[in-house]
């Protein structure tokens, strides 16, 4: 079996029907989104199939409805005994890499990204934030843009998403005139539509009570190694994990580097697992012309028996 990766979206990948056909398919997935309702005391089986979007969308819905479906595809991928090689999530869907890699139970990786929402809802009331995607310039120049702006408010990278996709955050007015001047040089801007400043320090108020609500929580060390977003590195400590999980808030996303990363451990197989394309489609354009290696989406059934009658 080649080298496989397992990849696990976050914010933004959400749709209304997500994971609905896994339900009514396996029995194990409705025990996983029972027991997601049962932690949240809220409806998460009726937002991920039914929506609303705009309610699906608040940060407090979504994270525990990313992860019951992502938790859900990889139940039924682990019944057909296949497993990863290596993991990896892009910001929220690191929690459910987290669990692939056997370092949380299912209820803590759902009690963990529930009190996550929770408090990046909070911080986001208290302060307004953006976030803008800038395509087709490179990290260096989006950080000597930032540098030049830094001193009139909150704005750093939240995402290293491909070699020249990088997404900034912070505070609205300052994230404006950094992508303005990347417009200058000829980046294309999009403004995303995101209720907070995710990943900037405009969290900062989360990081100690997320600290102490992941010290009370079991951490296992990693059965499979898990490439972290905060280091772009691969790490299988528990204490190191949990250090880095914390971190995370505040921290930029290294998928780029955890890309390149799996690239350098000779990973044949990237696998994403759960709802949308925005993992594969980043994939896509990271892994170098003529490098050995298929990407596979499992985002519904069709995919997931795609991907099965491939590896049988």
């Amino acid at each position: 079996m080649k080298k496989t990766a397992f990849l696990f979206p976050g914010q933004g990948s959400q749709f209304v029907g997500m994971g609905q056909d896994f339900y009514e398919e396996f029995s194990f997935v409705k025990d996983i989104f029972d027991m997601t309702d049962e932690v949240t005391r809220l409806n998460i089986s009726r937002l991920c199939f039914k929506g609303p979007m705009e309610e699906l969308t608040q940060t407090v819905n979504l994270q525990p409805a990313v992860t019951a479906v992502n938790l859900a595809v990889l139940a039924a991928l682990g019944k057909e005994g296949i497993q990863p090689d290596l993991t990896a999530g892009h910001s929220l869907g690191e929690y459910a890499a987290l669990h692939a890699s056997e370092v949380l139970d299912r209820g803590n990786t759902v009690r963990a990204v529930m009190r996550r929402g929770e408090l990046m809802h909070r911080e986001a009331l208290k302060q307004q934030g953006a976030m803008v995607a800038l395509i087709g310039i490179s990290l260096k120049a989006v950080e000597d843009l930032i540098n030049a702006v830094r001193s009139e408010g909150v704005v750093s990278i939240a995402n290293h998403n491909a070699e020249n996709q990088i997404v900034i955050t912070g505070s609205p007015e300052p994230v404006r005139k950094v992508a303005g001047l990347a417009s200058e040089q000829k980046a294309k801007a999009v403004a995303l539509n995101v209720s907070g400043a995710w990943h900037s320090d405009l969290m900062k108020g989360a990081e100690a009570e997320f600290a102490e609500f992941l010290s009370a929580m079991a951490f296992k060390d990693a059965k499979t190694p898990v490439v972290q977003n905060v280091t772009g590195d691969v790490a299988t400590g528990a204490d190191t994990i949990r250090d880095h999980m914390v971190k995370q808030l505040c921290s930029p996303v290294r998928w780029y580097d955890s890309v390149c990363r799996l690239m350098d451990l000779k990973t044949e197989v990237f696998v994403e697992i759960g709802p949308g394309k925005v993992l594969s489609n980043l994939v896509k354009k990271i892994l170098p012309k003529g490098y050995p290696g298929k990407i596979y989406s499992v985002s519904d059934l069709r995919g997931y028996e795609l991907l099965l009658n491939e590896i049988a």
